[in-house]
């Protein structure tokens, strides 16, 4: 799918492009100066949605073609959640590239259908190398071959398309396994663990701190030192009047 990305260049603060509804931009890359750019909010807030990470953009910049451009990264305001920056990626049509690429499960693991087992996700994503015409959105991940609770899909087992090579992680590392369902026991097991642990807390919390041995015997000492050494003050004094 093509991606429609319009731009200007900035000459305005980020905080006046912002309050203007727009979005701060900077594209760089391919051997050409920096350019800093407003997005429209709206039309790059759909194309975040719709598209994936691995999405080529074909840029315009003042109406004019600025070549196909990826979304480097994103800044978002931490309480709204709004984007307030982008960094846009040039990319050189000629030249391979490396990117992140989504991973989609198509199917579904006959043990997890037949003994409501459970589908274990350890990975989202790989890294791939190829050039930028021979670029997907996702590699697919077939979940039907669990067929039992000992199979597994290794990031080797990926069928990627022709010109897409899986870089990282390592080919041995688990992408989707399958488990099976908690028993009874192990539920009952899992509850009666939590309440020990959630009424220990509360003991732990309403505890008095003991003093340590031998504080109040310090302390008392200590008092009877400062009265000695009261009274020790007094008969000297008496004697000096004397």
């Amino acid at each position: 799918m093509t991606y429609q990305l319009s731009a200007m260049l900035r000459v305005k603060k980020p905080e006046t492009v912002r309050a203007e509804h727009g979005i701060p931009a900077e594209v760089y890359g391919v051997t050409k100066e920096n350019q800093s750019l407003v997005l429209p909010y709206n039309e790059f807030f759909k194309i975040y949605k719709d598209a994936s990470e691995s999405s080529l953009l074909d840029l315009t910049v003042d109406g004019k073609d600025a070549g196909k451009v990826l979304v480097q990264e994103l800044q978002f305001e931490p309480v709204s959640g709004k984007i307030t920056h982008v960094d846009l990626r040039r990319i050189d049509m000629k030249k391979e590239l490396t990117v992140f690429v989504e991973l989609k499960f198509v199917g579904e693991s006959p043990i997890v259908k037949s003994s409501g087992g459970t589908l274990v996700k350890n990975l989202d994503r790989v890294e791939v190398k190829c050039l930028p015409n021979d670029l997907v959105e996702y590699v697919e991940v077939d979940l039907s071959v669990l067929k039992t609770f000992e199979d597994s899909i290794r990031v080797k087992d990926l069928k990627a398309p022709a010109g897409v090579v899986v870089t990282r992680p390592q080919g041995e590392s688990v992408i989707a396994t399958a488990k099976p369902a908690l028993t009874e026991d192990q539920i009952k097991a899992m509850e009666e663990a939590s309440k020990t642990a959630d009424i220990s807390k509360i003991e732990v919390a309403g505890k008095k701190e003991e003093p340590v041995e031998g504080e109040e015997g310090a302390e008392a000492k200590d008092g009877e030192k400062k009265e000695d050494k009261k009274d020790g003050d007094k008969g000297d004094k008496k004697e000096e009047k004397k």
